[in-house]
């Protein structure tokens, strides 16, 4: 009489709290764990109090009068109370169940957890709410999840590689990799089926979990990102090797977009009569950045042989006759006059020949020693400067931000306004430069305003990657019509 008094009907209460409970679950912010863990034992404890106190053990299948309107409120008293357990044993994994430093794979255990209690909830309900014999459910289940086990062989196969591949971390969201089978790219997404691939050719390539766990994989961005690429080079045998290893050396060490740290490494591969093989050695960043500076290197290399006189070896494929090849004693090596240069310079392609004979005719060579600072910030050349050997390094407080090679011009019109006012241009190796005068350079400006916007387009790109690649502020950055501007006004163009 006194349990009637204070609850009315027990399972009329029951089912209300219930369901408040329900509400309060999916109420309760998921980022407070242990607030929705309190409620909902606060819940099920009430709950447990009110089916004890009128006699019902929800453990246990009990008859149901199908004529008696009570049977359906205990159906779904019970039900509500086995959801109401199973939701307090989740809170609990999810506040307890967690794996130190390991959060991916602690998801990873908790969600399979938590899927054994759903099942265990929905068993128990189907037993001691409707009487349902479990032996000959799980008897029968058994041969339809071998017959489903058939069906889905792959997809089951996939989430597992899934599980195995989350487990084992081979590779994290964000890492570049390598398959064994060629497929090379960056992880952008995975899950239980398959793991989504970002291509070098921009493209997503989707590869399901169990194929994925088959192939060898090597993860290119642990222990981090820089890459290892291997260039190999052919030069004719005309000079000692350690002349030729000290300009391969100079070569990667006027490039930009490799890395320093670790130096770059020159190995002798091989010598024989038509060649001295040389393999070069270098990192980059990450494995997006390989082909500019595959291509940059060979841009140097070609540089600086030809500055120092070196000539690339034939194919070793190639038939020829062992008399016609190049000697230490019979090669002519490339001509590096002035007038060559200018030649080789992109930008003098319009002039014509006897335009670049006369500027090659005004050029006047200097040298500096290694350590030799050229110009420093804030200061300006008088004359255009043509880098013939050697290696400069551009400076800003101390912090390195390029490398010019040969076959790179500079001075009032080159890098004005571009590099000389926020950088210190210094001889990083002996420099030999062919300088040029305003009196020679300002004639050919006049007659040909288009030279004028090439060179303030070159050398305003050059500045920008300077800028780009060393976070310079905006404002010292100038655009190609600044740089015209300036040219004009200093050669009255």
């Amino acid at each position: 009489m006194i349990y009637d008094a204070l609850f009315g009907n027990p399972l009329t209460s029951l089912t209300a709290v219930g369901f408040a409970g329900i509400v309060v679950w999916f109420f309760l912010s998921s980022q407070r764990p242990t607030t929705r863990l309190v409620v909902q034992i606060l819940f099920f404890g009430v709950m447990t109090v009110i089916l004890v106190g009128s006699g019902i053990e929800p453990h246990r299948f009990q008859g149901y009068d199908s004529r008696d309107p009570q049977a359906l409120l205990v159906i779904l008293a019970k039900s509500l109370w086995w959801v109401h357990l199973a939701w307090a044993v989740i809170g609990f994994i999810r506040l307890y169940l967690v794996l130190e430093g390991s959060p991916r794979e602690a998801r990873l255990l908790q969600d399979l957890v938590i899927g054994v209690v759903y099942i265990g909830m929905a068993l128990s309900i189907l037993a001691f709410v409707f009487g349902v014999p479990i032996g000959t459910l799980v008897a029968t289940s058994g041969v339809v999840a071998i017959i489903l086990g058939l069906a889905l062989q792959n997809t089951l196969a996939d989430v597992f590689s899934g599980i195995a591949l989350t487990l084992g971390r081979p590779y994290v969201i964000g890492d570049w990799i390598l398959l064994s089978d060629g497929t090379e790219g960056r992880v952008i997404e995975s899950n239980w089926r398959a793991t989504h691939i970002l291509t070098g050719g921009n493209n997503v390539v989707v590869l399901p979990n169990s194929f994925l766990a088959k192939l060898a994989l090597t993860n290119v961005s642990r222990p981090d990102e820089t890459h290892l690429l291997i260039l190999a080079i052919r030069i004719a045998p005309t000079r000692m090797p350690s002349s030729i290893r000290h300009v391969m050396v100079s070569a990667l060490a006027s490039c930009n977009s490799i890395v320093r740290d670790p130096p770059p490494v020159v190995a002798f591969k091989g010598l024989d009569a038509t060649a001295l093989e040389v393999e070069l050695q270098f990192r980059v960043t990450s494995p997006s950045q390989r082909a500019a500076a595959r291509n940059e290197v060979l841009d140097r290399v070609y540089r600086h042989c030809k500055s120092a006189g070196l000539l690339l070896a034939v194919p070793a494929s190639a038939s020829i006759l062992t008399a016609n090849l190049p000697t230490e004693e019979t090669a002519q090596p490339p001509s590096v006059t002035p007038l060559a240069l200018i030649d080789a310079i992109p930008i003098f392609a319009a002039l014509t020949v006897d335009e670049k004979q006369k500027l090659a005719e005004t050029t006047s060579v200097r040298e500096f020693r290694k350590g030799d600072v050229i110009v420093r910030e804030g200061e300006m050349l008088p004359s255009l400067m043509m880098l013939r050997a050697g290696v400069i390094g551009a400076r800003h407080r101390g912090e390195e931000r390029g490398r010019l090679a040969p076959g790179d011009f500079f001075g009032e019109t080159g890098l004005l306004a571009g590099m000389q006012e926020v950088c210190t241009l210094e001889a990083l190796t002996p420099v030999t430069v062919y300088e040029i005068d305003q009196e020679a350079f300002a004639p050919l400006l006049a007659e040909r305003p288009l030279l004028a916007e090439e060179i303030a387009e070159d050398l305003a790109g050059r500045a920008e990657r300077f800028r780009d690649g060393a976070a310079l502020p905006p404002e010292q950055a100038r655009n190609a019509h600044a740089i015209l501007k300036t040219i004009r006004t200093i050669f009255r163009a």
